[in-house]
């Protein structure tokens, strides 16, 4: 039977070049292991550099596409579904109800800063709105949610979005320096990736060469604070009006509540709900893990295919001020929260 188009074969070239960056990946960490004693860059960073320096020197065409774009969503949304099983009760409640609530108000207040640095250094509303969701919650993801909201068109978007994928694998390289230089736990690390880092994936490469801990952590703090996506949505949307001022943009729409909250959180929480019940094989726990942390490495790979670094010059000084200035404001909120609740 002949697949028609957006099927398995027009997913095969790009997934074929995911898994080739991925195993390539792998082979260098094996490499660093054997000469230097240690892996001193995890696979999953070496994916996004392997894939960011491909895709600098050759744009993927057409035929690649389909699968890049399935290896970054799908799959990396598969991968963090199966992460649930990797979390226990006792990494829930190690994150304390104080935290959570820490982790509301760290995002809205970088909101509030995030869009007042943007007006202040010039961008238009829809566009500070855009940069400040972006950088406070989930990157591209919440930039995408809150658009049609406030009636942002196609420039926007773009011009929202130019300089995130590129500042995002800057922080995941140099994040971790935080931790001899702030002498941070393992724990607190965690936190300050979830809160910091613009992406799942991103959370995954940063807190990987810490340890298994900060995974678990970090990616908990971030799905926490990916849920913040919801009530925002939510808010804009009831003033949505005030943005509906010129008949040559989008109008504003509220989005589905499904894209409020991703299957893959809520299966998130399902597997760890499970695993903490004890209603989960014991013996099923590494294969899981072995799966999650493969199709992790795997849409790393197509991350970094999807990131340009000659962006930077492309997206305007204003907007580069902007998400800058606003990531280290979050950063200072974060560590302050850390220190404040008492994060061990």
């Amino acid at each position: 039977m002949r697949l028609r188009s957006g099927g398995a074969v027009d997913l095969l070239p790009g997934v074929v070049l995911c898994v080739a960056i991925t195993v390539a990946a792998s082979l260098v960490e094996t490499v660093e292991a054997d000469i230097l004693g240690r892996a001193w860059l995890e696979s999953l960073v070496l994916a996004i550099l392997i894939g960011t320096a491909l895709r600098t020197a050759w744009t993927p065409g057409k035929r690649w596409q389909a699968g890049i774009k399935f290896c970054a969503k799908t799959l990396l949304e598969v991968a963090v579904f199966l992460l649930g099983a990797s979390i226990s009760l006792q990494t829930i409640l190690a994150v304390g109800g104080e935290l959570v609530v820490g982790i509301a108000v760290v995002v809205a207040v970088a909101i509030v800063a995030s869009y007042t640095m943007g007006r202040a250094f010039g961008l238009p509303r829809r566009m500070a709105i855009l940069v400040a969701c972006g950088n406070s919650i989930c990157g591209n993801s919440a930039i995408a949610a809150v658009a049609p909201v406030i009636g942002a068109d196609s420039r926007d978007i773009a011009s929202s979005i130019a300089f995130t994928a590129v500042l995002g694998v800057i922080v995941v390289l140099l994040l971790p320096l935080a931790v001899p230089l702030l002498h941070l736990s393992g724990m607190q690390y965690g936190v300050l990736a979830g809160l910091t880092v613009y992406a799942v994936p991103q959370v995954l490469a940063a807190t990987a060469p810490i340890g298994a801990l900060s995974v678990q952590i970090g990616t908990l703090v971030k799905l926490v604070r990916v849920l913040m996506l919801g009530p925002v949505v939510v808010g804009l949307s009831l003033v949505s009006g005030r943005f509906h001022d010129d008949p040559s943009r989008p109008a504003p729409v509220r989005p589905a509540m499904h894209k409020l909250v991703p299957w893959f959180i809520l299966g998130f929480l399902a597997l760890a709900g499970l695993r903490s019940a004890g209603m989960m094989p014991l013996v099923t726990l590494r294969p899981i893990g072995w799966v999650a942390g493969w199709l992790t490495v795997l849409s790393m790979a197509a991350l970094g295919l999807g990131v340009d670094i000659r962006v930077v010059a492309r997206a305007g000084a204003r907007v580069t001020l902007t998400v800058t200035a606003s990531l280290l404001l979050l950063g200072a909120i974060s560590y302050g929260l850390i220190r404040l609740v008492g994060v061990a």
